[in-house]
C-alpha cells in the first residue's frame, strides 16, 4: 500500500513551533488519539464505563460484563465504519482515510472482537448470550439495506428521523443494564429499570448531538435526520427537554428511594456534560468536538464513582 499516503487523517498536521519534545509528545498524543478515534477504541472504553457505573450504583461484583460490552462495542462500530465508508468519504474525510487504510485489520480485529464476546457471553448464561448478540442483530436491521422490490431498496432504518436515534439508545442500554445483572445472576430491580432509562435518554441526546454534526451535507443529500427537519434551533430546544427529563427520572428514583441523592447527584454529572454540549449546538465550530463531547458523558460519572467509593 506504498501508494497511500502516510498521512491517514488526509491533511497536513499542525506545525509545532521549536520543534520541542513537547511538540513531538503532543503530535504523538493527537495520532493516538485519532487512532482511538477513527478506530472506535474509545467508544468501546466508554462502553466499558457504562457497565461499570451500573455495577457501583446496583452494587454488583465485577465480573465479565464490562470487557464484553467493550468488544461488542468495538466490533460493531468498526463495522459501522466499513459499511459508511463511501459517505464518509464526503463527510469525515480524515476518519475514511484511515478507516479505508486500515479496513483489513478493522474487519479481522472487529470479527475477532465479537466472536470473544460471543464466547465469553456464553459463561454468564442464556440472557447474556442473547444480550450479546442484541447489539449486532440490530445493528444489521439498522446499518444495511436488506429488501429490495425491483431495482428499488427500502430505507435503512439508519436513515429514518428519530427512529434510528431511538433504536441506538435502547439496543446499547439494554444490554449496559442487564449484562452485569446477568453475570451476578441478581434480580432486575426499579433501580436497574431507572438506569436504563438513564442511559437511553442520555444515548438518544448524544446520538441527536452527532447529528446536528452532519446538518448541512444531510440536507444537500437529501437525508432527513431530525436536526435537517426541525433545525439546529428547534433540536437544541428539544434535548433540553430530554435533558430535563433525565433528571426528572433521576428524582423520581429519589423519591421512591429506588437511589440514594448521592447516586442521582453523581448521574447527574453526565446530564450536565450533554447540557454543556446542547448550549454550545449552532454556535461552536467545531462540532466533531461536540459529539465526542457528547459521547463521553459517563466518563465524569465513573470518575465520580471511584473518587467517592475510595474516599
Amino acid at each position: 500500500m506504498a501508494s497511500e499516503p502516510r498521512n491517514w487523517e488526509g491533511a497536513a498536521e499542525p506545525t509545532v513551533t521549536g520543534g520541542s519534545f513537547a511538540g513531538g509528545v503532543l503530535r504523538r498524543s493527537r495520532r493516538a488519539w485519532h487512532v482511538l478515534e477513527y478506530s472506535s477504541v474509545y467508544l468501546a472504553l466508554i462502553a466499558a464505563l457504562k457497565v461499570f457505573v451500573v455495577i457501583f450504583v446496583l452494587s454488583l461484583p465485577v465480573t465479565l460484563a464490562p470487557l464484553i460490552g467493550a468488544l461488542v462495542t468495538f466490533a460493531v462500530y468498526a463495522n459501522d465504519r466499513l459499511v459508511d465508508l463511501s459517505d464518509d468519504t464526503v463527510l469525515r474525510p480524515r476518519r475514511a482515510a484511515f478507516v479505508r487504510r486500515y479496513r483489513r485489520i478493522l474487519y479481522v480485529t472487529a470479527a475477532m472482537a465479537y466472536g470473544i464476546a460471543v464466547a465469553l457471553s456464553v459463561l454468564g448464561g442464556p440472557l447474556a448470550f442473547g444480550l450479546t448478540l442484541l447489539p449486532g442483530v440490530v445493528w444489521l436491521s439498522y446499518a444495511i439495506e436488506w429488501i429490495r422490490v425491483g431495482g428499488v431498496g427500502f430505507e435503512r432504518l439508519k436513515e429514518v428521523p428519530f427512529v434510528s436515534s431511538v433504536l441506538v439508545a435502547t439496543a446499547w442500554s439494554v444490554p449496559v443494564v442487564l449484562l452485569p445483572i446477568a453475570f451476578s445472576d441478581a434480580q432486575l430491580t426499579p433501580a436497574a429499570v431507572l438506569l436504563f432509562v438513564y442511559f437511553a435518554l442520555t444515548t438518544l441526546v448524544s446520538t441527536e448531538i452527532a447529528n446536528v454534526r452532519d446538518v448541512e451535507s444531510d440536507r444537500a443529500s437529501g437525508v432527513e435526520t431530525v436536526p435537517t427537519i426541525l433545525g439546529v434551533e428547534r433540536t437544541r430546544t428539544v434535548l433540553y427537554g430530554f435533558a430535563a427529563l433525565t433528571v426528572a427520572v433521576l428524582g423520581y428514583g429519589v423519591s421512591r428511594s429506588y437511589l440514594t441523592l448521592f447516586e442521582a447527584a453523581i448521574l447527574s454529572a453526565g446530564v450536565l456534560t450533554l447540557v454543556a454540549g446542547i448550549s454550545l449546538l449552532g454556535r461552536a465550530e467545531d462540532r466533531a468536538a461536540l459529539t465526542v463531547g457528547a459521547e463521553c458523558s459517563p466518563v465524569p460519572v465513573f470518575v465520580l464513582l471511584v473518587v467517592t467509593s475510595a474516599l
